[in-house]
């Protein structure tokens, strides 16, 4: 249960810079009286605003502060639940909201509109509209349960028994089928492309075998051709070899230093032959040696000597010629072989490189058949069987995902507004609706009043059947709106879910009662419980006082309000 012990408020509307106190567990009855504008339902906004961030009546958030003032605007509310003390602390210029347990703050990491939601679902447990419906009966900006539509009226009525949880389930179940149905739709996208990889995949092979078997045929057959081609070069070299080696060895340099020697010999023999030539025109030019002037002896002789000496010289160069031209054409023949040998060498060579070309180009080709082309297979199988098992498991997972939204669909239906919450509805309706025909009775309005599953109402009265709340004149609508307000308080009270002791009665008396209806009400407010702490906000003093336990009035000085108590 919610005990409200005390409101205080200042520059809010027409209060000034010096705090109001309320004292709601003062009295067990208190009437608040004053002129109009005087103040006597800012008490009502502020407890509002202090609650919900919003005020009773239809007034914008920037005109709630003081226009003198026009700044700190401060309202406080305390009240326990239990064993635990709460205190509300709401302000405008400058925005101030906290809440207070056990005079520790709760932490205000989250933002203000989950600070308040916060406030109404875990520790309130109830929200602006039924507050209203359970602690508020006014003619000023109160909407009355028989004219809220029919889902608001189910707001009320869930957070009375306390079954909105099942609402707050069913909205928690909707977001989680959402993501599973994105995250089943997400599986079956991821499935359709892995369908799409495997067809690609299977065609990839099929064409990499088939361009195999292609590719090695033509690949045996080069290599067949490339090992023709090496036969052909071995045995060209092989004829080349043997004809080198009948070639044999060529001794060069040995016939090379013969011939430096008969050139050497040739040009001694020829210096030697110029020598005698010398002698033998000068004997035949000269009788007597110039040298020592004495006659030449043996003259002839001499000269014939000297001619026999350079024909022999002669002979021998002829000879030496002969053994020159040997030489050289000995030379010239084994050049020939050289360039021959040279030939046949280059060719072997040749034919070597283009041997080791073709035998490298052979190899490769076998490496590639061998290994290259089912490495190509091999990796896109491997690759064709782990999308296959990404297929299986995102099959699993989807079935799994199909499942549980089957299943959560099964909550749903549960938790929707035809499930439980209807069950513990109709339970609850008989207690309701005879609870509302005693109030009527009580008020002097002997109708058959019933509400059903939808919160719709059917109204029998004497000669009249089947007339709706709108039927009726506002007097006879003000008895049910009445008779609901004290049905939902014991409801509360009987569930233990937003049972307080707060019950205000704004201008409730001032309005379309008439005298019995009045006296009726007072008589209703005379037995309430010790618990219940009411309000009566009334411009009819004179007629109301001395008829409750206390009495609070509001006065306007200087255009600021101010309580009188």
């Amino acid at each position: 249960m919610i005990v409200f012990k005390t409101l205080r408020y200042k520059n809010f509307l027409s209060s000034g810079n010096t705090f109001t106190d309320v004292d709601f567990t003062k009295a067990k009855s208190t009437l608040v009286v004053g002129h109009n504008g005087a103040g006597k339902s800012t008490m009502l906004d502020a407890l509002s605003f202090g609650l919900f961030g919003k005020p009773h009546r239809k007034i914008s958030k920037a005109q709630l502060v003081n226009s003198i003032n026009q700044k700190q605007a401060l309202v406080e509310v305390d009240f326990t639940i239990g064993q635990s003390y709460f205190k509300l602390v709401r302000g405008i210029k400058p925005n101030i909201f906290e809440i207070w347990k056990d005079n520790k703050m709760i932490n205000q990491s989250s933002h203000a509109m989950e600070y308040q939601r916060i406030l109404e679902q875990n520790i309130l447990k109830l929200n602006h509209k039924s507050f209203h419906q359970v602690v508020v009966l006014g003619s000023s900006s109160f909407i009355p349960f028989m004219q809220l539509n029919a889902g608001h009226r189910r707001d009320v009525i869930e957070d009375l028994l306390d079954i909105n949880i099942f609402s707050k389930m069913n909205v928690i179940l909707k977001e989680k089928n959402s993501i599973l149905k994105d995250k089943a739709s997400t599986i079956a996208n991821n499935i359709e492309l892995c369908k799409t990889k495997m067809e690609q995949h299977s065609k990839y092979i099929r064409d990499i075998a088939a361009l195999t078997t292609e590719n090695k045929k033509k690949y045996e057959k080069q290599i067949q051709s490339a090992d023709l081609k090496i036969q052909k070069l071995q045995e060209n070299n092989n004829m080349l070899t043997n004809e080198l080696d009948v070639i044999g060895d060529i001794d060069l340099t040995s016939l090379q230093n013969k011939k430096n020697d008969v050139i050497t010999y040739r040009a001694e023999k020829k210096q030697e032959l110029k020598t005698v030539a010398k002698r033998g025109l000068f004997l035949q030019s000269n009788d007597e040696c110039p040298t020592c002037e004495q006659p030449i002896q043996n003259k002839d002789k001499l000269v014939f000597d000297t001619k026999n000496q350079a024909y022999q010289i002669e002979s021998t160069l002829k000879l030496i010629e002969g053994s020159y031209i040997e030489v050289e054409a000995e030379m010239q023949k084994l050049q020939e072989t050289i360039a021959i040998v040279n030939g046949k060498t280059s060719t072997i060579n040749s034919n070597n490189r283009e041997i080791q070309s073709l035998n490298q180009s052979n190899n490769d080709l076998r490496s590639y058949l061998n290994e290259e082309v089912s490495t190509d297979l091999n990796v896109a199988r491997k690759e064709l069987e782990d999308i296959t098992n990404d297929k299986e498991d995102l099959i699993e997972e989807k079935l799994k995902v199909t499942e549980q939204i089957n299943y959560n669909g099964v909550i749903a239906e549960m938790l929707r507004d035809t499930g439980i919450k209807t069950k513990i509805i109709k339970q609850y309706l008989p207690a309701i609706n005879k609870l509302v025909n005693q109030h009527l009775q009580v008020l002097d309005f002997f109708v058959s009043f019933d509400l059903n599953e939808s919160f719709q109402e059917t109204i029998r009265s004497r000669f009249r059947d089947d007339f709706t709340y709108e039927s009726f004149s506002e007097g006879e609508k003000q008895r049910i709106d009445l008779s609901l307000l004290f049905t939902w308080r014991q409801i509360a009270k009987m569930k233990n879910s937003v049972s307080t002791n707060l019950l205000i009665l704004d201008e409730t008396f001032d309005s379309s009662l008439d005298h019995d209806g009045v006296e009726n009400l007072l008589k209703i407010l005379n037995t309430l419980g010790e618990d219940t702490n009411t309000f009566i906000i009334s411009h009819k003093g004179d007629i109301l006082d001395g008829k409750f336990d206390a009495k609070i009035e509001f006065v306007k000085e200087r255009n600021f309000s101010k309580m009188k108590v």
